[in-house]
């Protein structure tokens, strides 16, 4: 059975989970018209930042803008890179979802008149940032997948797949969905790989310009060999640079790739 002919059967799954999770804290989201709504998570074990400036396994995340984090909007901070809580400040404005904001650790500024959720629970977190991807539109769509991937302990590149082949869901949120699945797939991709050492790593530079010239090619050239340099490399690291440019693609073929690196390793 193909991945595609498997997708109902969890998508529903999916759907009917996210259903009984949400009622509480959907509610109170859905009855603020215009304001903001905030609640913390715990984060993942290795998450650290210091406002909208976020550092995951040492590498800055995708969102992390830099901005001068101590006068950040909604946090303050009295250390560089805190490990938590995970914060997310969710705008209203008319009914609809109009901005979400995600931060690490700090504390809440003072005086904000914010409807605050409170600490929700791991599940409850990741159901309702995903079901602002899911549903949200433009910018808070697509800002609402990031944090969803550092909830703590729980899994959700199923439903960022979801996402990712929906075509009623902005572009830009679907192409962050895949890039976040493709980070997601770095692990089951290298496992077993070692770093390549002495001669063999004197080019690895060069590969890996290679690997960039490659994904500026055109997509029906591309593509197929960025899958192949996944398949077949013995480089971790050229596997993880191909993946990254899949991840940036949006192709169904990179989606369908990095679901089955996903699965394989799970």
């Amino acid at each position: 059975m193909s991945a595609r002919a498997k997708f109902p059967a969890w998508a529903a799954a999916v759907v009917l989970a996210a259903a009984a999770g949400l009622p509480a804290q959907s509610s109170r989201l859905n009855a603020v018209r215009d304001g903001q709504v905030r609640f913390t998570f715990t984060l993942r074990p290795g998450v650290c930042g210091q406002g909208q400036n976020i550092w995951r396994t040492g590498r800055v995340g995708r969102d992390g803008i830099r901005l001068d984090s101590k006068a950040s909007r909604d946090v303050e901070y009295d250390v560089e890179c805190d490990t938590g809580p995970g914060r997310v400040v969710i705008d209203k404005v008319d009914g609809r979802v109009d901005d979400v904001r995600f931060y690490v650790g700090g504390r809440w500024r003072s005086g904000a008149t914010a409807t605050d959720l409170g600490l929700l629970s791991a599940r409850q977190a990741a159901d309702l940032l995903l079901d602002i991807a899911r549903t949200g539109e433009g910018k808070a769509s697509e800002r609402a997948i990031f944090p969803a991937t550092l909830v703590d302990s729980i899994e959700v590149w199923r439903e960022l797949l979801r996402l990712a082949r929906d075509d009623s869901r902005p572009q830009r949120a679907r192409t962050q969905a895949v890039f976040w699945l493709g980070q997601a797939a770095e692990a089951p991709a290298t496992q077993g790989l070692k770093d390549l050492v002495g001669e063999a790593a004197i080019d690895r530079e060069v590969r890996e310009q290679a690997v960039f010239a490659l994904s500026q090619r055109p997509r029906d050239e591309a593509i197929p060999g960025l899958v192949n340099i996944v398949r077949t490399s013995k480089d971790p690291e050229l596997r993880k640079k191909a993946l990254f440019w899949l991840g940036q693609s949006g192709d169904k073929r990179a989606i369908d790739l990095i679901e089955e690196l996903l699965t394989r390793g799970r």
